[in-house]
């Protein structure tokens, strides 16, 4: 597979350089592997239709839009409130 060539800032460069050094691999590999577990926009909506299947299926629960949005927006506000500051 060939190589690509993706311009960043170098501190961004020498922040993910370091975190793949620490786990012991290139930053080539580090990115590679990134890449293989994290999803796209697609895949992230998929997996959350599948899921929202299930629940469907098993439970029933099959929340209106907005009581989507508004679920959506307390985990936001949660989320928020807990990350370090």
């Amino acid at each position: 597979m060939p190589d690509a060539n993706i311009r960043i800032p170098e501190e961004a460069k020498d922040r993910l350089a370091a975190i793949a050094a620490a786990e012991g691999l290139s930053l080539r590999a580090y990115l590679a592997r990134l890449a293989e577990t994290l999803l796209t926009p697609v895949e992230r909506a998929e997996r959350a239709e599948r899921a929202r299947a299930a629940l469907r299926e098993w439970n029933g629960y099959a929340p209106t839009a907005a009581e989507q949005r508004e679920l959506d927006s307390e985990l936001d506000r949660r989320l928020h409130r807990a990350m370090p500051r």
